[in-house]
């Protein structure tokens, strides 16, 4: 068992999916962390069950009213309470951290991602929009590992542990898996119909709603590889997307002696982002075991890119960079979120990430500047371009 000195993680993004398996990670090791410090949007219920369970010293909320809430109902009154994006950048840059677990969804994690990586702070990294819209700003700590950026999505953690002692030149192809999602043999003609609820029964992830609805229409597939381009530093020709529908693998690297590496797990979040936590040591766990009796086959197949346009949105925007996957990103959530409100159908979604595109001017060598003005500027642009939408 590996043995060293207690560590303060903070955890934005404590509620969701990735948040709630990050705390199961906590208690299965109390003696490894101490949660000092947790954040959301709004969900003050969950924040104070897990104020009551860890007793975290700093807590965020990054809609105000929710914090005002949350201060009315807390019982431990040395408790500070931060709120709004600024409060979360100065959670994410504590100065007690250890490591800084990143689980927010979207575009919000950006700036966080950005306050822990220039405090020096080892960023476990969930936020894959994080890299996606603000990949040029990580390239410097990237390329020297300090601070350490320790992805926790399922594929980027395959590809992280497969790379673990071998050359980047040594790389051939990054096979990135994806399952397909659960309209991955629906006739095409039927996408016209599908409904909120369809999008979100996925066949092997238990997910939040946005990231659900991505893997539907495989913009999640889309995203991780803008993030593979960022975090490993190939171009986006090295990857290829390959569809798995068991999701046992990963995700693969083949190497330029033709050899192939991959990980392989049953579908669970705790496996990656114990990893992460306790990287570069592995710990005991039995979390995504496979049973190799129950196991009878891995298949594979090639993505349908007629079928899913979002995800060969992805691959052009990967290779045009700048602030293109910022674009796409912030299109794709504005779309997202509709879709949820059953606002447009689905079939809307890819249509109006490329329309966004289409009106947006790009700049090639951003700041962080240029990326937030393209990424209000490309909300905006999709809401007009929703509202000419009839559904």
């Amino acid at each position: 068992m590996v043995t060293r000195s207690t560590r303060n993680l903070i955890l934005l993004g404590a509620t969701g999916s990735i948040g709630r398996s990050t705390l199961a990670v906590l208690r299965a090791h109390p003696e490894a962390f101490r949660l000092t410090g947790i954040a959301a949007y709004s969900s003050v219920s969950v924040l104070l069950e897990i104020c009551r369970e860890f007793s975290p010293k700093r807590v965020c909320l990054v809609d105000p009213g929710a914090a005002e809430r949350f201060q009315s109902q807390v019982d431990d009154s040395s408790i500070e309470i931060l709120s709004g994006q600024s409060g979360l950048t100065e959670l994410a840059a504590a100065a007690d951290a250890d490591i800084v677990v990143n689980a927010v969804v979207g575009a919000a994690g950006l700036r966080a991602s950005l306050a822990t990586v220039a405090a020096g702070i080892p960023l476990a990294l969930a936020n894959k929009e994080s890299l996606v819209a603000g990949g040029p700003l990580f390239q410097e700590a990237i390329a020297v590992g300090k601070p350490p950026i320790l992805p926790i999505d399922s594929e980027h953690s395959a590809l992280w542990q497969v790379l673990n002692g071998e050359r980047r030149e040594s790389i051939r192809r990054i096979l990135l898996t994806a399952s397909g999602g659960p309209f991955r043999q629906l006739p095409t003609d039927a996408f016209a119909d599908i409904t909120v609820e369809e999008a979100l029964a996925h066949p092997t992830w238990q997910m939040g709603p946005k990231i659900t609805v991505d893997s539907a229409t495989l913009v999640n597939k889309g995203l991780e590889v803008i993030e593979a381009v960022n975090l490993f530093q190939v171009p986006i020709d090295a990857i290829e997307i390959v569809v798995h529908p068991q999701s046992i693998i990963h995700s693969m690297i083949e190497f330029v002696d033709s050899s192939i590496v991959a990980q392989l797990s049953r579908p669970t979040m705790v496996l990656p982002i114990r990893y992460a936590l306790f990287w570069p040591d592995r710990v005991p766990g039995d979390d995504g075991r496979i049973d190799w009796n129950e196991l009878r086959s891995l298949t594979f197949e090639p993505p349908d890119w007629e079928r899913f346009p979002a995800l060969g949105l992805a691959v052009e925007v990967a290779r045009r960079g700048g602030t293109a996957p910022a674009i796409y990103n912030a299109a794709n959530e504005t779309a997202v979120a509709a879709f949820l409100e059953r606002s447009i159908g689905f079939i809307e979604i890819p249509r109006i990430i490329e329309r966004t595109l289409e009106a947006s001017t790009l700049v090639d060598h951003p700041s962080l500047d240029d990326i937030l003005t393209a990424d209000a500027t490309a909300r905006e642009t999709a809401r007009r371009g929703m509202e000419k939408v009839k559904w």
